[in-house]
């Protein structure tokens, strides 16, 4: 019985070696065949962080590269923010930092640059709004500060108006002190309070005129008076700007006979 488990476990040693040497012939003939087929060579790479390595194998057939670029922002010079700004002799400004203030006879206002934009002011009065650095959003900003600052000289010296018209009837409109009384059809009128540094004219009781310094706060009145009553596309009925252009519709056809 012993002799028997003993031929047997022989026998399973004589298999077991039989197998692990066929498993190495065939992994040295298949990496022979992977040498002939890449043509691998050997290769001494150098590394900036691993220093110098030996006995790397690097296939030499061609290999796809993908290389990646870096594109370059080219920021065109704004043509609007590039115009200087004529300052008015009856017009004083002061810069202190990032921060301009334009004071004449009509009011004063005052407004901050962000980082990106920079002012200067030469000698003989004029103003130059100019980007402090080299980016998309520097160049965005460079246009939009300097129609900012021209609004505000051109509003302390000479200012704005914006002209509303009422078309409809018994549409009219009234000032009664600081509030501005409107009738638009509805079943009370509309009551709204002129704020500070805004002037409103009513002439024929139709026309009104919106004025004052700033020229956003004379659009947002404006636009706040219109909002009450937009124009509509089929009489023209409403409230608006008298250079204001209402692209009519057609109603509907009475029915054929």
């Amino acid at each position: 019985m012993a002799s028997s488990v003993t031929a047997s476990l022989q026998t399973g040693k004589r298999i077991l070696i039989m197998v692990i040497l066929e498993m190495t012939l065939f992994f040295e003939s298949y990496s022979c065949i992977l040498r002939e087929i890449y043509s691998i060579r050997v290769s001494n790479l150098r590394s900036v962080f691993l220093g110098k390595r030996n006995g790397v194998y690097v296939p030499s057939a061609p290999v796809t590269r993908v290389r990646l670029t870096r594109k370059t922002i080219q920021c065109k010079e704004s043509r609007i923010g590039k115009q200087p700004i004529e300052v008015p002799s009856n017009v004083t400004v002061t810069l202190e930092g990032q921060g301009l203030q334009a004071q004449g006879p009509l009011g004063q206002l005052a407004i901050t640059y962000p980082r990106e934009v920079k002012v200067e002011r030469e000698d003989s009065g004029i103003l130059w709004v100019k980007k402090a650095i080299e980016t998309r959003r520097a160049n965005q900003m460079h246009g939009l500060f300097r129609t900012l600052t021209n609004n505000m000289v051109v509003g302390v010296s000479k200012g704005f108006d914006k002209k509303l018209l009422l078309v409809g009837v018994g549409y009219r409109a009234t000032v009664e002190g600081k509030v501005l009384v409107l009738n638009l059809g509805f079943s009370h009128p509309v009551n709204m309070e002129i704020p500070e540094g805004i002037q409103v004219k009513v002439e024929e009781n139709t026309r009104i005129t919106v004025s004052g310094y700033d020229k956003s706060a004379v659009g947002q009145f404006a636009a706040s008076v219109r909002k009450w009553r937009p124009p509509e596309p089929y009489k023209g009925k409403g409230v608006k700007y008298a250079d204001e252009i209402i692209r009519r519709k057609e109603g509907k056809a009475g029915k054929k006979k």
